[in-house]
């Protein structure tokens, strides 16, 4: 069984920005991802690679994830061709919009040695992936395809789409949910967009707490500010592990062995409450040995 990864706040950093590279090994943030695509003008791609290369001479501790160009346009194949050599966990893939996408990216890793074990994440960003939406994640399904992740580009979104933007993100929420929805069906992590306000936190909280809520395993953040509240948003509370803990104890009982259901403290107990409970204590654990 895999081991759980946390991914609750996963911090965007432009290659280009040596000062916010610098600081990375300093933050708390459970992932990072260095980005050459829309945070690196035209201009500045070779500076962006000059800087990840001496970035990954000295990476830091939490997971790494390299978001590339398309692979379509100009820039894209030359940034796979770097980031399979700087080894990071992952490597982001901006405007996937069919299966296709992802399974090209994979069979290039496969031809180059010493990539096997970078994974892919992708980016649900257009009309056209949320209408795949369902054929992209079953890819989480096939080892050689690598995804793993998808991450809810909603700023693309709202730029495709015209969809009105509002503080409680209605119109945005079911889109939002359909991604959840499939991401499960693949046995995917799936993280929400970026918050553009860094300076609201009370709006940026409210905002993780509801994506929480939705069933999103962590939030893509644009400021180190937005890092502490993510981490709080996206752990499971003392109560809720406290409440795990006590059914999984249940179970352990002998005169419970064997058995599909159980009375807990008044209420019927099944077996799926247990999956539920230790997929819990899982986080749990991953989130206490993430840096806090």
């Amino acid at each position: 069984m895999q081991l759980f990864r946390p991914r609750r706040s996963v911090l965007y950093v432009p290659a280009v920005n040596e000062k916010a590279l610098s600081k990375i090994p300093s933050l708390a943030c459970d992932a990072v991802i260095v980005d050459l695509e829309d945070a690196v003008a035209p201009g500045e791609k070779a500076s962006a690679r000059d800087r990840l290369r001496q970035f990954f001479a000295a990476r830091p501790a939490c997971e790494t994830v390299i978001r590339i160009n398309a692979l379509s346009g100009e820039w894209g194949p030359d940034d796979l061709a770097l980031a399979a050599a700087l080894r990071p966990e992952a490597i982001l893939l901006p405007k996937v919009e069919t299966p296709r996408d992802i399974l090209d990216a994979a069979d290039r890793l496969a031809a180059i040695d010493g990539a096997e074990e970078i994974r892919l994440w992708a980016m649900v960003e257009t009309p056209r992936a949320l209408i795949h939406m369902g054929a992209i994640s079953e890819l989480g399904r096939e080892p050689a395809a690598r995804l793993v992740c998808l991450v809810a580009g909603t700023n693309d979104l709202v730029k495709e789409t015209g969809v009105l933007v509002t503080p409680d993100r209605r119109y945005l929420t079911p889109w939002l949910m359909q991604m959840v929805l499939a991401a499960r069906a693949g046995r995917l992590d799936i993280l929400d967009g970026v918050s553009n306000d860094f300076r609201d936190l009370a709006a940026f909280e409210t905002e993780c707490r509801e994506a929480a809520a939705m069933g999103f395993d962590g939030k893509t953040l644009i400021h180190p500010a937005q890092i502490a509240p993510a981490n709080a948003a996206f752990s499971p509370s003392a109560a809720a592990v406290a409440e795990a803990e006590g059914i999984v104890a249940a179970f352990d009982r002998p005169e419970n062995a064997g058995k599909g259901v159980i009375s807990l403290d008044g209420r019927m107990v099944e077996r799926l409450h247990l999956e539920q409970a230790e997929r819990l204590l899982a986080r749990a654990a991953g989130n206490s040995g993430a840096r806090s």
